[in-house]
């Protein structure tokens, strides 16, 4: 009785946790709406252009070599623009947006702000293909991951097999993924791998593809982070499955039940639940590990936040690259506290 109240408690402190929760994401998302709305216009914004910058700019419709570059960044409830000439008299002029007003940005605070906006529009890939920054941080990790899970259930069926030679082929396969360094691992499948048998990544798309180069990396990577976490979730798996009771093992037996129906049946959707907080753990992880990238080209967070430092001097950048990948790992904590806490909810 009093395991059953526990639990009835725990069910409506989570119910209100929840209802709290999604009442801060809704006034956060409904600011954001409203800030978005008040944010200048990007005809508003190069509208702030000096008289003098204006006149080249006007001067470059007709002319096919351009002496001003103007670069326009949205965010969410922000945005950047800002001109540069070119010639031996090189003139900027730089202006950050917000809540309808447009702010000079040459300067002082005006300008780490339009720094921190600009660098952030390209470190998240806005405006560029899924093969940029954030968004390649995202994929990656979720692809591996589920790679990982698939051939991780895989292999722990194959290590806790009786068959003593898939078992120790098993074994040997994550006993080597997790005794060597990934970064080890990427070069291996990167460099090695297409030396040894003669082919380039970039040879697995179109001839032409201006992306080929990138697509073929990423490709590596994908099969790199997917092998290598498929040899922890391989360990997670495992764990989680030898911790039901072989009481269970035997009453199943009793039953006439097969292993194969045993596992499928009564072991893995009761090893479920015991998986779930580690292989958050292990998602979690892939996020940061996933900046080894830089290593191979890929332009992920890291290597855009490299590159651009390398480009303009500014050491500034790490600090928005930084605040990125604090954010995606805080959401899918909180994602993932909200997942262990309903697995976890009548224990």
């Amino acid at each position: 009785m009093k395991s059953f109240l526990k639990g009835l408690i725990n069910v409506k402190n989570w119910k209100k946790k929840t209802k709290v929760t999604w009442i801060i994401v809704l006034v956060v998302i409904a600011v954001c709406i409203v800030l978005s709305a008040l944010k200048p216009s990007e005809a508003d914004m190069k509208a702030m252009a000096s008289e003098e910058m204006q006149a080249m700019i006007k001067a470059d419709e007709g002319s096919s070599r351009k002496r001003v570059t103007v670069t326009y960044n949205s965010l969410i409830i922000v945005n950047y623009c800002s001109f540069s000439t070119s010639g031996a008299k090189e003139v900027t002029e730089k202006y950050v947006g917000f809540v309808g007003h447009a702010f000079q940005a040459d300067e002082g605070f005006g300008k780490f702000a339009g720094q921190m906006v600009n660098y952030t529009y390209r470190m998240l890939g806005c405006g560029e293909n899924l093969l940029h920054g954030a968004k390649l941080t995202l994929l990656l990790t979720t692809l591996s991951t589920a790679i990982g899970v698939v051939l991780g259930t895989l292999l722990a069926l194959g290590k806790i097999s009786k068959n003593k030679v898939l078992s120790k082929v098993c074994g040997g396969y994550i006993f080597f993924f997790r005794g060597t360094p990934l970064l080890i691992q990427l070069f291996v499948i990167y460099y090695s791998v297409p030396a040894i048998f003669g082919f380039a990544w970039r040879d697995l798309f179109a001839v032409g593809d201006t992306q080929a180069v990138y697509k073929g990396a990423f490709i590596a990577a994908l099969i790199a982070y997917g092998l290598n976490s498929g040899a922890y979730c391989a360990e997670i798996v495992r764990a989680a499955i030898q911790s039901i009771e072989k009481g269970q093992h035997e009453a199943a037996k009793a039953l006439g039940l097969s292993y194969s129906k045993t596992m499928r049946l009564i072991i893995i959707p009761q090893s479920v639940r015991r998986m779930v907080p580690p292989l958050c753990n292990e998602f979690i992880m892939m996020i940061k590990d996933a900046s080894m990238v830089f290593a191979i080209s890929l332009m992920d967070i890291t290597t855009i936040s490299k590159n651009i430092m390398t480009s303009e001097i500014s050491y500034i950048v790490f600090l928005p690259a930084l605040i990125i990948y604090l954010i995606i790992t805080a959401f899918f904590t909180w994602i993932f506290n909200a997942i262990e806490k309903k697995f976890s909810l009548y224990e």
